[in-house]
């Protein structure tokens, strides 16, 4: 018998998890600074206009679902290694 624990099937090392989880933390940080671009320009839309831009919008609150599968990687809540690995939240 053998000392050392074969890995589960289905489950990846824990060293690759990590390069993921830096990945995913650079990521966080650039979307986090876009969405405080987005910001700015709805701002400056909405006092020229008078109204937010429907479609940066939308966009704002996609790239927040991403800010928010990001955190539920890195902190451990899911497995499921957020956009370009997977899909970009709808």
């Amino acid at each position: 018998m053998s000392d050392t624990m074969a890995p589960q099937p289905g489950k990846r090392s824990i060293w690759l998890r990590a390069l993921f989880m830096v990945l995913m933390a650079i990521a966080f940080q650039f979307a986090g600074t876009l969405l405080g671009l987005v910001a700015i320009v709805q701002l400056a839309l909405a006092l020229v206009s008078d109204a937010p831009n429907a479609r940066l919008s939308a966009f704002g609150q996609g790239l927040g679902r991403y800010l928010g599968q990001i955190a539920g990687f890195v902190s451990f809540a899911t497995e499921e290694v957020p956009f370009p690995f997977s899909d970009w939240p709808a």
